[in-house]
């Protein structure tokens, strides 16, 4: 009983982390202020369909949580730790071997797992994370309530993929390595994270476009109240759906092929292309008012269909983060050199330390959970392709997004 109660005592938690006083704390902090290890675990969640994944640091008598991603509401936070009995993570350890099942109700190995049933997990892989030189550090977990289809080949060879990817990180930082090698580390970790989104989006249009036409068929059935009430929100989910798969599916062609490549038409239906994405975003979001002007009285040489997603982007933006229940202001305009298309919400105004950063691929700011932080940098994109920018003001509790770009001249 002694030794229990004292094993209990020393189990710290993410407040002991804030206070920087955990006995891992450089093992935590190392990982939950990595940008590389956040995008692994979104990326990991994205393609698995699990809603949990962790990198936990594992050592003989100690599982502490180091970065999680949770959607489930496990109640894990960095620095939180659980009682090593209490986890797969020590057999991993000490065999060296993974741990996955798809469904604990089926699985040979561990049906009726008794810290499967304390924990409520259905399905779940636990991936060794080590160093270059084998020592062990901990491991790469993905989690589910749910069945996944965790122990096919696919998904372990890129589950071990990101553990090696981990593993090389952490010796990069401990031994403080130079910096071209850390440069080539991270030029070669982004070109593969390209590559598998391009092949990872075009695998998931197919499932969306099903799920769209699934609900269009059901939006001409008589429908009770109920399912008048979840019929929009399934639509703005799979709005969301097509909007993240766009978007990874031009960002890694963009990083692939150096850069976003427009294709410019004179007379451009740039008026058409915008009303039809504001009337897709209306109808995925019934609960905001969308206000849409627009007054080009001359002819645009542009790609309008380009044009249109970083517009997109930019109300889909000004959807999540702007003041509820606020209207939101479409205006596009020509101008005598260039054409200015703003997208303006109501809501906090944006820290100067923080627009400095706003167009920055897989980056959110403090919006946890919302996306890959590409959206923006997809809009920025396609305008520097166009010679234009974007401009963001704040003032009178307003946000401004303007999307300018010049008249470009026609191809030859």
């Amino acid at each position: 009983m002694q030794n229990e109660g004292l094993r209990r005592g020393l189990i710290q938690d993410h407040a002991a982390f804030q206070a920087r006083a955990h006995d891992f704390q450089a093992d935590i902090e190392m990982l939950a202020n990595s940008d590389l290890v956040r995008t692994i675990l979104e990326t990991v969640m994205l393609a698995t369909d699990t809603r949990f994944a962790a990198v936990a640091r594992v050592t003989a008598d100690r599982w502490v949580a180091c970065r999680t991603v949770d959607e489930i509401d496990f109640g894990l936070l960095e620095g939180d730790e659980i009682e090593i009995e209490s986890t797969f993570c020590q057999s991993v350890r000490e065999t060296s071997r993974k741990v996955l099942f798809d469904d604990v109700a089926t699985d040979d190995i561990y049906r009726n797992h008794p810290i499967a049933t304390k924990f409520g997990i259905v399905s779940y892989a636990s991936i060794p994370i080590r160093r270059s030189d084998g020592s062990f550090f901990g491991t790469l977990c993905a989690i589910d309530t749910e069945p996944r289809g965790l122990k096919h080949p696919r998904v372990v060879a890129m589950l071990e993929m990101f553990a090696d990817v981990i593993g090389r990180g952490l010796e990069t930082e401990e031994r403080l390595e130079a910096q071209e090698q850390l440069v080539a580390h991270e030029r070669d970790l982004a070109r593969t994270q390209e590559q598998f989104i391009a092949v990872l989006g075009h695998d998931l249009r197919n499932p969306v476009a099903a799920l769209e036409a699934g609900l269009r068929q059901l939006a001409r059935q008589p429908l009770n109240d109920r399912a008048q009430k979840m019929l929009p929100l399934m639509r703005s989910s799979v709005h969301r759906m097509h909007e993240l798969i766009d978007n990874m599916m031009l960002h890694a062609k963009a990083r692939l092929g150096g850069g976003i490549r427009v294709n410019a038409a004179p007379d451009a239906p740039l008026a058409v292309a915008i009303t039809q994405v504001v009337g897709e975003i209306r109808a995925a979001s019934p609960g905001h008012e969308i206000r849409l002007d627009l007054s080009f009285d001359r002819p645009i040489n542009c790609d309008a269909a380009r044009v249109a997603q970083a517009v997109s982007n930019l109300i889909s933006n000004a959807v999540r983060h702007g003041t509820p229940g606020a209207p939101i202001g479409v205006q596009g305009a020509t101008g005598d050199r260039e054409v200015a298309i703003s997208v303006t919400n109501r809501g906090e105004a944006i820290a100067d330390d923080l627009r400095r950063r706003l167009f920055q691929p897989f980056w959110r700011g403090t919006q946890e959970g919302e996306g890959l932080g590409l959206g923006l940098h997809i809009a920025s994109s396609i305008a520097v392709a166009h010679g234009g920018r974007i401009e963001v003001t704040c003032g009178d509790g307003t946000t401004s997004f303007t999307f300018k770009l010049p008249v470009l001249p026609e191809k030859n």
